[in-house]
This record gives structure tokens, sequence and C-alpha cells, in this order.
């Protein structure tokens, strides 16, 4: 099964600490995922950043609205405990606790920016707090995913606009942004070898030039085949080099990497997609509009142990 979104996991965490005692947050995460039965794939799933299991973070934030509204209290790091108005919530027999429960406590609507004397009713629609049953972290990540995509599209299109002069340029800047190449004009020298509107030249691996990589580059519409790769791999050959790298604007066909996949030499293939992801990593032909940093309170700072 999926991993239940924060609102359904409120309720198991308040039945795993329903007796009273002080609990450890690890242990009550690994009692509501045994209660639930998630497998070890929905344990392991991660947020789109990869910085914290998904499953984790929900229980995190559930743990925090549940605190937030009164039901339970941090007794010291990473051990909790059920309050009074915890075990009213629960002698009451809800079949769930979500945040339209929560936001009857006024502690838990000035959490989430609500004044305590503004009416709650049925009819109210604004979101108490993550929507969609998503946590504040997951729906940040995923803005940002989706406004990364949309960023690497409009990137892939100005580049299948632009000249085949210009990207010689860029990709001579990305290689030269991802330490290959020396500076920039000594990769700029090294690709200068141009023809069928493409790169086609020898790179320093490394400052040093302890060993180089061949370069092909083709801002092409079409999908590069089979044939096109042979053909860069005899180039390889001619120049003795043992690495190359072939970046294209359009796409490689399957039978394309599946000879890449057979060959001694290494050959290392960048299609559109790719390209335009390595330049978003990079920041070749983007600026940053904002940056936002997300902060969590060092529990270790106010250890008086």
């Amino acid at each position: 099964m999926a991993v239940p979104d924060y609102q359904s996991l409120m309720l198991p965490i308040l039945l795993r600490i329903q007796d009273g005692q002080p609990h450890e947050v690890r242990d009550v995460r690994e009692e509501v995922a045994q209660a639930l039965k998630l497998t070890e794939a929905d344990r392991a799933e991660l947020l789109p950043s990869g910085a914290q299991p998904v499953f984790d973070n929900r229980v995190g934030w559930a743990k925090t609205y549940l605190e937030k509204a009164g039901l339970l209290k941090t007794l010291k790091r990473g051990v909790y405990q059920i309050t009074e108005r915890g075990q009213q919530v629960l002698a009451s027999k809800p079949k769930t606790i979500n945040t339209t429960m929560l936001a009857e406590f006024a502690e838990f609507r000035d959490f989430v920016g609500r004044p305590a004397e503004e009416a709650l009713d049925s009819s109210e629609q604004r979101p108490l707090a993550a929507s969609g049953g998503i946590t504040p972290e997951e729906a940040l990540e995923t803005a940002y995913r989706d406004l990364r995509k949309k960023t690497e599209a409009e990137l892939l299109n100005a580049v299948l606009q632009a000249s085949p002069r210009f990207f010689e340029r860029l990709v001579v800047e990305l290689l030269v942004k991802m330490g290959y190449g020396g500076s920039l004009e000594d990769a700029g020298k090294a690709l200068g070898r141009s023809h069928d509107g493409g790169v086609d030249g020898i790179i320093k691996e490394d400052h040093l030039g302890l060993d180089v990589i061949y370069v092909q580059a083709k801002r092409w519409q079409n999908t590069v085949g089979r044939p096109e790769i042979q053909a860069f791999a005899g180039s390889l050959e001619g120049e003795r080099a043992r690495k190359g790298v072939f970046i294209t604007s359009s796409t490689f066909s399957k039978e394309a990497r599946q000879y890449v996949s057979r060959i001694e030499k290494k050959i290392v293939l960048i299609d559109g997609a790719q390209l335009a992801s390595l330049m978003f990593d990079f920041g070749i032909g983007v600026n940053a509009v904002s940056a936002y940093e997300v902060k969590r309170v060092d529990s270790d700072f106010f250890s008086e142990e």
C-alpha cells in the first residue's frame, strides 16, 4: 500500500501512546508502520529531494500538528506523551483525526495563522495546513520539481532555436562548469574544430590534462541512431581516445544506447532532456530568481547535558 497522508497518521499515532507513558518517536514510528502493514518499499520511499523518507516526514508532521493542538506533548528530544486532552479525544472514539477536528482548539488555529476568535464552521474551505494530505516539505519540493521541469522544457526549446555556433559555445561552457577542459579559453580552443553544425574535438578530463575526452555535439531535431554513434566510436580510434561524450539536443535510439553498452570504450550519451537538466544544475542559461532556506530547530543547541 502507499504511505498514508499525514492526517491519516494522526489517530494511529495517538492510539500508540494512549497508555499515558513516555514513548520514543522511533518506537511509535515502527509500531504505526507495522499496524498499517507498510512494506519495506513503502518505508524506503523518499521525498523528491531524497533527504528523508516520506513516511518519517509525515509521521513527524502528524506529531507536530497533534502537539500544536495540545493532544500530546514533548517531554524531551524524541520522546513524547499523550495529554489529558488527547485522552479525551480518544474517549470520544473518533473514526479519524484531521486538521478540521484539530481546528476546534485555539492553539492549533493560532499555529496555522488563524485568529482564535475566527468562527469555524463546516462551510469553511480555507486550508488549515498543507493541502491534499501532503506535508509542507512535500508541497515545497513538489512545487520546486514542477518549476524545474517547466524551466528545463524552456531551456531545451531555447537550445533548439539557437544557432549551431551558439550550441558549440554552450557545450564548451557547460563542460567547463562541470570541471572539464581547464579554463574556458582552453576548452574553447580544444573544441574549436567544428563541422556539420556540431562540436568535434578533444577536451581535457582534468585541469592537468592527464587524460582526454573526445566530444561531439549535434543540435538535431531527429533521433540520433546507431550509425552516428558507431561513427563517433570510430573517431575515438583515430584520436587514440578511450572516452567520449556525445551530446545532442534530441534523443538517442534504443539501438544506439544498446551499442554503447556493449563496446569496450566508455561513451556517455547526453540527450536533450539530460542536457537541459545539467544546464539547470550548473547554472547555464538560467538565473536565480529567489531562494528559500528551510530551517529546523537545533535541539543539540538547547541541550544542557
